[in-house]
């Protein structure tokens, strides 16, 4: 891999996972665009070269998102495998070059395998790489440890949070990573927001968070709310009503809001009003305590608008997504209060956020983040 290339901090510790003779398993996960499989694809092609790996077997799903449908080779013949080497040409073209990817493809040194036909093969001194695994099923998982020989190492990579099918509460890479987690010489790097570094990937990236709390079906709280709000918000582009009452009074709380509700960034103030008479209208029809908040690339500020502890926002330091779970970084010395007696804040913040995107919370001290 080029010295030139500039990588975050996270990209750098999946180059060197990559590179460590320890790992025979090596598992990336995290949002679509954060480099995952450019890091991976551009080291195995080094690797290549210096003759470390015979060849490239690339194991990837392709999907029709419109129907959430799965396609295999026998479904579209060539043309699957024409797609999935043009992805290929795709993320590496400008770094490799389109004539030598070409040559890689014809001496078959890179391979493009079908998930769904993986019985019977055996892949020895080979870099294989299951990518979007999000997508696979979740069988295919102990299907390619079994073919896995000698002199090979197994790259599993996916999103296991925001590219979910609907209906589905956990696709295979969130399972993957569960897998691998103390799993003898295996190796997971965590991609977060700080890795989404082309303006693209930070749209995409946002876009998706909204599209799945606008795709969360509410209940008739939450219904009611949102009504409520709409008729005297109408210009109010609200995604989402969060209820959160219910869990209140399950942990003894009285300071967060009974419900959140969420807008598009820029448009909160249509939905307080210039002196808060909307949301105070919508406060009083609906005999609720109520708070807004708008959706941003920071999630800390989800986590700080429905804390128990108010000034607990001027030490809520940072938050990412690691794997499934939000983990938010917390000033040491009010650690304490973030978690609460019993745990009851960090267990009603846990739950919320499930509710509200389908992730769990943990709370860490910020210097942990800055080791």
């Amino acid at each position: 891999m080029s010295g030139e290339l500039k990588l975050t901090k996270n990209q750098a510790m999946l180059k060197a996972a990559l590179e460590s003779g320890d790992a025979d398993i090596v598992g990336v996960f995290g949002p679509s665009g954060t480099g995952k499989s450019f890091v991976v694809l551009l080291h195995g092609i080094e690797y290549l070269e210096k003759g470390r790996y015979r060849r490239i077997v690339l194991v990837r799903p392709l999907v029709k998102l419109s129907e959430a449908k799965v396609l295999s080779s026998v479904d579209m013949g060539k043309l699957y495998y024409d797609l999935v080497s043009r992805y290929l040409y795709d993320i590496l073209e400008e770094h490799v070059g389109g004539e030598k990817l070409e040559r890689l493809l014809g001496e078959g040194k890179i391979a493009v395998v079908d998930p769904n036909f993986l019985a019977g093969r055996t892949f020895e001194h080979s870099l294989v790489f299951l990518d979007d695994a999000q997508y696979a099923h979740p069988s295919v998982l102990p299907e390619l440890l079994l073919r896995m020989g000698e002199g090979s190492k197994l790259v599993i990579a996916g999103d296991p949070i925001l590219q979910v099918f609907p209906g589905e509460e956990k696709n295979t890479a969130a399972i993957a990573r569960e897998l691998l987690l103390g799993e003898e010489n295996s190796i997971i790097v965590d991609m977060g927001v700080n890795d989404l570094v082309r303006p693209g990937s930070r749209k995409g990236f946002k876009l998706a968070l909204e599209m799945r709390l606008r795709r969360r079906v509410m209940n008739e709280e939450e219904k009611r709310v949102y009504m409520v709000a709409s008729s005297h918000a109408p210009d109010a582009d609200i995604i989402t009503v969060v209820w959160l009452r219910d869990l209140k009074e399950k942990y003894g709380l009285d300071t967060p809001p009974d419900a959140l509700i969420i807008v598009k960034e820029d448009t909160l103030s249509r939905l307080i009003g210039k002196r808060g008479e909307r949301i105070n209208k919508v406060e009083k029809e609906t005999g609720l305590a109520l708070r807004g908040i708008e959706l941003t690339m920071d999630l800390s500020s989800l986590v700080k608008s429905i804390h128990p502890v108010g000034w607990m926002r001027k030490h809520i330091v940072s938050a990412e997504i690691v794997g499934t779970n939000l983990v938010v970084y917390v000033n040491p010395e009010e650690y304490g209060a973030f978690v609460g007696k019993g745990g009851a804040h960090i267990r009603f913040l846990d739950e919320a956020m499930r509710r509200m995107l389908g992730i769990g919370v943990r709370g860490r001290h910020a210097k942990e983040k800055k080791r």
